[in-house]
């Protein structure tokens, strides 16, 4: 059996209503100029707060996808 190689990338999603949505989004932002997306991993959340409310929900995700060289 050949042996694979993934590459791993970090990104942001955004959204204004929770965390799942933030990432959902860097991850269907990503599936349209990347092929073969396979995990996503969310290693950080966090929140945009703008005076005492919150305003953006922030998901860093790394995502791996198989390299094609």
């Amino acid at each position: 059996m050949a042996e694979s190689v993934y590459k791993v990338i970090e990104l942001v999603g955004t959204s204004t209503e929770s965390w799942e949505k933030a990432a959902a989004a860097a991850v269907a932002t990503a599936g349209k100029s990347i092929r073969d997306l396979r995990i996503a991993e969310v290693v950080q959340m966090d929140l945009q707060i703008q005076e005492g409310n919150v305003v953006n929900y922030r998901a860093k995700v790394k995502l791996s996808f198989k390299y094609q060289p």
